[in-house]
């Protein structure tokens, strides 16, 4: 069974990375392995698209939006 946690939480280990501390560091005193928390941090990284700044997570539920509106 996986462990579902909250964006909060995630969001407070990528920020925690962004500081400065090793995805090993943080997967150790929290929890999650570093390859989870490495996705994390990819998803919160932001990226210049048409002159504006987008993360992963914007763009996936922009494409998610997108595929609904299709459909109808």
């Amino acid at each position: 069974m996986s462990i579902r946690y909250s964006q909060d939480f995630k969001d407070s280990l990528v920020k925690l990375h962004q500081e400065g501390r090793s995805l090993k560091s943080l997967a150790e005193e929290f929890g999650p392995s570093k390859d989870s928390i490495a996705i994390w941090v990819k998803q919160a990284t932001p990226i210049m698209i048409k002159g504006q700044s987008k993360t992963l997570k914007d763009v996936k539920q922009l494409e998610k939006r997108e595929e609904v509106y299709l459909k109808a």
